[in-house]
């Protein structure tokens, strides 16, 4: 059976995430259902990341295996034929090896979180960025990240219910930009825990507002403990990137 590595855009608002679900719609059982419709297939979607609800991305990375052999451009259209209306665009099909796995070969992924640091409402962005009013100060909050790169127990930024068999992970990058009234925050890993990316944003925006100093950062990483995650940041300010192989 030949295998397709599919990459994926999608907007995560209307779903209840990148995993198949009882209460709701998914992205996975989404790409399913057409899939079925294209080549009248019940096969499954092997993501590369299980985004939460109203997580977005850029780039997420999915196999599937068919029965019969496609050309790529093909596989492309007809499955965006399918997704019409839904937001999940496929942005590129090809063919791959059968031991090439959308999860377990990848590498590396990259997700970017953006802040809409602003007084005003947010109108066009609603669903996209986490607007935070109160003033940030970006350059003690990309000082203060520089603690969590490295390898690390990162126990205290992990969901409680998260299913990692370890709380170790080694964290390649996490940078904070400021562009005009956004600001950036970048993290790159070869994986990541439940939740992770979007507690330590949660916990460096408490450093931004002058809440916390980067040493309170150190001092809740060290603690291993949930209980001293500063907070978590909202979903919808958080994409996927990009997925390295």
């Amino acid at each position: 059976m030949p295998r397709y590595k599919l990459t994926i855009e999608y907007d995560g608002t209307p779903f209840v995430g990148w995993q198949a679900q009882d209460n709701g719609p998914s992205v996975q059982s989404t790409l399913v259902d057409a899939v079925a419709a294209f080549a009248g297939e019940a096969i499954a979607v092997q993501g590369a990341g299980r985004t939460d609800a109203g997580v977005h991305a850029f780039g997420q990375v999915a196999h599937v295996d068919l029965a019969k052999e496609w050309d790529v451009d093909t596989v492309c259209d007809a499955l965006n034929f399918h997704l019409r209306p839904q937001p999940i665009a496929v942005l590129a099909a090809e063919q791959v090896p059968a031991t090439f796995d959308a999860r377990f070969s990848a590498t590396k992924r990259h997700y970017l979180y953006r802040i809409s640091n602003r007084r005003a409402d947010l109108a066009l962005e609603r669903h996209r960025s986490w607007r935070v009013p109160r003033p940030l100060d970006s350059k003690a909050m990309h000082a203060a990240a520089q603690i969590l790169v490295g390898k690390h127990d990162f126990t205290t930024f992990r969901a409680a219910e998260c299913q990692a068999k370890s709380p170790l992970k080694t964290l390649d990058r996490l940078d904070v930009v400021r562009d005009g009234d956004e600001v950036r925050i970048t993290a790159s890993a070869r994986s990541f825990l439940q939740h992770q990316v979007r507690s330590m944003v949660g916990s460096l925006v408490h450093v931004g507002e002058g809440k916390w100093r980067a040493d309170d950062l150190a001092a809740a990483l060290a603690a291993r403990s949930r209980s001293a995650c500063g907070q978590v940041a909202p979903p919808h300010g958080l994409y996927l990137v990009r997925v390295e192989y």
